[in-house]
């Protein structure tokens, strides 16, 4: 029997999975808990009796989906070692390298500090893509075409095979899992509970899967597990299809609306650009070793990792935000006090890279720098 244990909140405990195996040995079905946390949402779905192909791109997007649809268990080679002894990603973005604290740990204590590291992020991916996976089933209620309804419903089955593969890997490579940030969880709450269903498409489409991308993008250049960049690439070809998208189908929907909801949409965006930047700079590792919760945030601020990932996410942000009509004039001296303006002019994701996402599944995915 499942016992289901309601909560207000997420868990904050780290689960732990060393010892795995003998772990389910003991187990028996009383031992199993489901944790739930209930949220509320006024979303009005609708029905569409128009089944015509009125979006060729979005329709091409869709096929692209069914064509690539890979499977976490099987195009993933899960038996591929990881050198002994090697910490996950290029220590030369170790933002608390140098300090006196962590220089005073010990050799085993520092390769510990990266795994933690490591596992604490990719946590955040997982986590982030149980709520990609919420929002995406929403937009098959709520999205008022059959072209999106069809999207969104092949988008909700990438966001469950991402859960998927990244709790594997948690699981066999890591072993540990943290909780979810809470400036990630303040994004998901916003788009999840808004009834709007076009700020739904902003919030997920444009906002959350571009800094799934920004992430992403980050942690395959530095990381040094090849399982890790295989799945990498693989969730990134979806995500690719997705910020298309929510770009090419917001486009002509945002110019429509009247002024004041346009820039209702605009300071949206921007109040979840300034939850993004917090994104992943979790303190919860750094104060397991020592360090205070203002001492991990300035140093992870600070380092090269962090400026790089401020750095790939508003040049994906700001150039899709322009495009489909939300850097307003309102908006923009909010974003130029944020330094990111610079980014505008960059492409978007409505530009479609079609020999990119129609290229074969498998092609040699490029290391990380040593």
């Amino acid at each position: 029997m499942v016992h289901v244990r309601l909560v207000d909140g997420p868990p904050r405990d780290i689960r732990r999975f060393d010892n795995e195996d003998e772990l389910a040995s003991k187990l028996t079905a009383e031992d199993v808990e489901t944790i739930r946390e209930i949220f509320h949402t006024p979303l009005t779905g609708s029905f569409n009796w128009d089944y015509e192909n009125a979006n060729a791109k979005i329709r091409r997007l869709y096929e692209l989906g069914k064509r690539f649809n890979w499977n976490a268990q099987l195009d993933v080679d899960w038996d591929q070692p990881m050198p002994e002894g090697e910490d996950p990603n290029d220590s030369r973005l170790n933002a608390f390298a140098g300090h006196p604290k962590y220089e005073a740990l010990t050799a085993g204590q520092k390769h510990d500090f990266a795994w933690r590291s490591h596992a604490q992020t990719l946590s955040q991916f997982l986590h982030g893509e149980q709520g990609a996976m919420l929002v995406a089933s929403q937009l098959v209620s709520c999205a008022p075409t059959y072209d999106a309804k069809l999207y969104a419903s092949s988008q909700t089955f990438d966001e469950a095979r991402h859960v998927e593969v990244f709790h594997r890997y948690l699981q066999d490579r890591c072993k540990i899992i943290y909780p979810i940030n809470a400036n990630l969880k303040a994004l998901l709450d916003l788009v999840l509970t808004d009834e709007r269903w076009d700020l739904k498409f902003v919030g997920m489409q444009v906002l959350i899967e571009g800094l799934a991308l920004a992430a992403f993008q980050m942690m395959l250049q530095t990381t040094r597990d090849p399982v890790l960049r295989d799945i990498l690439y693989l969730v990134m070809r979806d995500e690719g299809r997705h910020v298309a998208f929510g770009v090419n189908y917001l486009e002509d929907w945002i110019r429509s609306l009247p002024e004041q909801e346009i820039e209702d949409r605009a300071e949206f965006a921007y109040q979840a650009c300034l939850i993004m930047r917090e994104r992943l700079f979790s303190t919860c590792v750094a104060e397991e070793f020592g360090f205070t919760t203002e001492e991990a945030r300035e140093i992870n601020a600070a380092g090269q990792g962090g400026r790089a990932f401020n750095d790939f996410l508003f040049e994906r942000m700001i150039p899709n935000l322009k495009r489909v009509g939300l850097l307003t004039d309102a908006v923009r001296p909010k974003f130029e006090s944020l330094g990111v303006l610079d980014f505008e002019d960059l492409k978007h994701d409505g530009q479609i890279d079609w020999s990119a996402l129609e290229a074969p599944l498998k092609p040699d995915i490029p290391h990380a720098a040593e």
